[in-house]
């Protein structure tokens, strides 16, 4: 992070420098000029916060943190992308964005083409978007049309429109989204002071694990940090293509946002998994559910349930002995701290009516302070 210089005048202390959105915090790492107009919703600079019970149920040496993305502008990692393909869109003359999405990304671009005066065209897959997300779409003027089809169907249907029209594809085919959601493998690495051992992540179009992995790569050949982290990445077991091998054609999980079966940045993730030396598992609707209300419960963080997923493959894995057998193959000490980041790529507001399913709703009673005080426990 930069830091101001106090001003003589004032006399004012040393104090952080207001922030100004990731283009500003990380110009010399993304490709923007002085001709390249700044739209930003001040994104990035999301908390990493670290896990007790997490760590707890790992045991040392293992030390995990949760990057809660949520906190961005529109409650998804997916405004770091969008504020740099938005810029570089308006920098080019274009008019209008167009996106495929299972809501994420919809949210993001018609709020950032909203602060750029730009037209947004939205292809959303009938009726497999969370409320939160679409609301965001419509309330910020987007064109939205839900399609008869998957997100495959509507990514496919988005890029021949790209091609026949004067207007703009925003989705992570877009090479400014990946270059824009590096910058939180940056934030990771500055806030630690090196690269994690482990990074951990939700894979749906697995455009964020290629991004991160670029990130670490480009910060290692810069000097920044002196190793590059395992990359993690974790499908939902009815939408895994990637760990099949093959194209799910209908892709069914709870957990919309990475409900995908055939990812665009498919092969690009398969490398980030490669050269790190990491993996692509598949974790259950279950287990992604466990982690969803573990994080609310223990750890205060409501998140949208893909977000979980990260979490579910962390338990998963911490149960097989697989972060004590790799970091052994390695060579590493199991007396030294092993720092493990999880990413949390958006909040549970997203989607409500997954949390009001997965508790028990609130009993109605008279207002009387002796039968509340037993419902609540206090007799």
């Amino acid at each position: 992070m930069t830091f101001a210089t106090p001003s003589p005048s004032t006399g004012a202390a040393s104090r952080p420098a207001a922030w100004r959105g990731v283009i500003d915090a990380y110009r010399s790492f993304l490709p923007v000029s002085t001709a390249t107009p700044l739209v930003t919703l001040l994104e990035g600079n999301t908390p990493l916060i670290y896990s007790k019970v997490l760590s707890q149920r790992l045991g040392e040496p293992f030390h995990v943190y949760l990057k809660f993305e949520g906190l961005n502008p529109t409650g998804s990692f997916k405004d770091r992308g969008m504020t740099l393909a938005i810029s570089k869109a308006v920098e080019s003359g274009a008019r209008a964005v167009l996106c495929a999405s299972t809501g994420n990304t919809s949210a993001s671009a018609s709020a950032y083409a909203a602060k750029a005066n730009l037209r947004s065209l939205v292809l959303i897959p009938r009726g497999a978007i969370a409320l939160g997300k679409l609301s965001q779409a419509l309330i910020h003027g987007a064109r939205v049309v839900a399609v008869d089809g998957n997100f495959d169907v509507c990514l496919q249907l988005v890029r021949a429109m790209a091609q026949q029209h004067p207007i703009t594809l925003v989705n992570s085919i877009n090479p400014f989204r990946i270059e824009g959601q590096k910058t939180c493998a940056f934030e990771v690495c500055d806030v630690l002071g090196r690269a994690p051992d482990f990074h951990l992540i939700p894979v749906g179009n697995a455009g964020n694990i290629t991004a991160h992995w670029k990130g670490y790569r480009e910060y290692h050949r810069g000097g920044r940090i002196a190793s590059l982290p395992v990359m993690l990445g974790f499908q939902a077991r009815g939408a895994a293509p990637i760990v099949s091998g093959r194209v799910v054609k209908v892709p069914k999980t709870i957990a919309t946002a990475i409900r995908i079966g055939n990812p665009a940045s498919w092969q690009s993730a398969l490398q980030a998994r490669d050269e790190s030396g990491g993996r692509i598992d598949a974790v259950s609707d279950r287990q992604i559910l466990e982690a969803y209300q573990l994080l609310a419960q223990h750890d205060g963080l409501f998140v949208e349930p893909a977000s979980a997923a990260s979490v579910a493959g962390l338990l998963a894995l911490a149960r097989g002995g697989y972060f004590r057998r790799d970091l052994k193959r390695r060579g590493r000490r199991l007396k030294d701290p092993a720092l493990l980041v999880c990413t949390l790529t958006g909040h549970g507001l997203k989607d409500p009516e997954r949390a009001l399913k997965s508790i028990r709703p609130p009993r109605t009673l008279p207002p009387q302070i002796e039968a509340i005080s037993k419902a609540v426990g206090l007799r």
